[in-house]
Formats: structure tokens, sequence, C-alpha cells
């Protein structure tokens, strides 16, 4: 099964159930509501109480849920709400550091997206994304930095941050898994900067990223969107492939296997197939 095209995924702190159903028409492909980063320590269980009323006030509807990290005293409490309802379609696991706590979180039956946002996450990233029920992985820029001690936003953060980057992107492809998503772009107001690191991040080969706002839903969407050049490009290889066996030309290039996937995979990311 060809996995779901996820672009966008945003967070919505569960403390704010009211803002649920809004984060749901944002346009984003994932919803994922938080019960870690978002929420404050003495607010935990309120949390979960609201998320648990949302559920069952709204049978159907579909959200991911972000746990609290696996050593926190809140963790295998929310594991256990996530099993219950069919409504949470998946689990999000910050600081995923080994494979026994990503099975941990599959054993609810839930599709899970580990976070790498930490050294020891980094290094057991190949562990991690071999696990199974693991969907695609997200990666935790700030977390990170915080953990390697990086001067934040500085170029030599950015350069390891990039060799972090790498590491998911080869781990997601050697484990098969769904494209990954960046991570959060923290300035709301900085649209540019967003635009440009979501162009980046396209550029390197992630699915999406993460976001905070419904606002960076559509930029980083346009972001995303090849171009309409590069979509006609990609309907006429597909147009000619159906009718030809084989390797063909087309303006003058030739066309094989390699090429028509990646025209398949253009329209795939925009939703065009």
């Amino acid at each position: 099964m060809t996995p779901a095209v996820v672009r966008s995924a945003l967070f919505v702190p569960a403390t704010r159930p009211e803002r649920i159903p809004k984060a749901l028409a944002s346009g984003a492909d994932r919803v994922i509501v938080d019960l870690e980063d978002a929420v404050e320590e003495s607010l935990k269980d309120q949390a979960r109480d609201n998320l648990q009323r949302f559920l069952q006030a709204h049978p159907g509807v579909q959200v991911l849920v972000r746990v609290n990290a696996p050593e926190h005293r809140a963790h295998a409490v929310d594991l256990a709400l996530c099993r219950r309802y069919a409504e949470v379609s998946g689990i999000v696991l910050p600081k995923a550091e080994s494979p026994a706590q990503v099975l941990q979180a599959t054993a609810t039956g839930k599709p899970v997206v580990p976070i790498i946002e930490s050294a020891r996450g980094l290094a057991a990233l190949p562990a991690i994304a071999g696990t199974t029920g693991v969907e695609r992985l997200a990666f935790g820029s700030l977390d990170l930095a915080l953990d390697l001690n990086l001067r934040n936003g500085s170029p030599g953060a950015e350069r390891l941050l990039d060799q972090a980057r790498y590491a998911v992107l080869l781990h997601t492809r050697v484990a098969g898994l769904a494209p990954a998503l960046d991570g959060v772009f923290p300035t709301l107001q900085d649209t540019a900067g967003l635009n440009l690191a979501a162009q980046t991040a396209r550029d390197m080969g992630f699915g999406g990223a993460l976001c905070i706002h419904p606002s960076q839903v559509a930029v980083i969407h346009a972001a995303l969107r090849p171009s309409d050049e590069a979509l006609d490009w990609a309907r006429r290889v597909l147009q000619a492939a159906h009718h030809t066996d084989g390797a063909f030309a087309l303006d003058g290039q030739m066309v094989d296997a390699p090429v028509i996937a990646r025209a398949r995979s253009l329209l795939e990311q925009a939703g065009d197939v």
C-alpha cells in the first residue's frame, strides 16, 4: 500500500480542546493533539481528560496524539488512552531513544511516528527506524540542538543539524518508511523564513514538516508543491509510459523506470494521483 502523503502535521495542545476542530479544519494533512511539550506539568492529567472527552464527543474523527515521553510518569496512561479509541489514528512518540520504547507504543495497535530529538535517539536511529510498526520518522531539530548544546541559528549548528537530517532521511529509505517530517519552524511571523525552510526540506527529501500554527499550513503546502512545469512534465511522462513498453524519449531525454518513478512521485506530492 502506498503511504499517505503527509505534507503538514499540525500540533494543537490538549489543554485547548476547543482548538482541535479548528486544527482539523485548517487543511493540515494530520492533526497532532499534544499531551507533551505544549502542556504544563501541572495540567497533564487535565489535558488527557480533555482529549478523552473530545474523542467521546466526536466519534469518527481522526487525530494523532503526541504522548508524553517514555520516562514520564504519564506515558503509560497516555498510551492506554490511545489504545482505547479508534479515533486515535497514530502515536507520535517524543524523545524516542530505543526500539523497546517504540515497541511499547506499537503495542497499542497504532502506527508510531518516533521523533528523533536527542543524541541517544540519533545514535539508535537505525534500530528505531527498523522497528515494526513505525510509519515514518519525524525530526526534532529544536530539542536535538538543545541536547547537543548547539548555538541556535548559527552556521555551525545548522551544519550539524543537516547531518542529523541526512541520517533521518537515510534510515527512512533503508527501512522503507513513509517520507519523514522535518521539525517545526518556530517563528510564526516569518513567512519567508518558513517558506525557505519548507523548500529546503523538500529539496532534501522530506515529505513534509511538523507545524505549530494553522497559518503555517498553507505556506508549507505551497512550498512543497512541485511547479506547474514539473507537474506537466510528470503527467506527460506517465501518459507516454502508459502507451510504451520499456525506455522511450521525451523532450529529447531518455525516460526509463527511475524517471517514471520520479514523475509519479511528483504527482503524488501534489495529490494529483
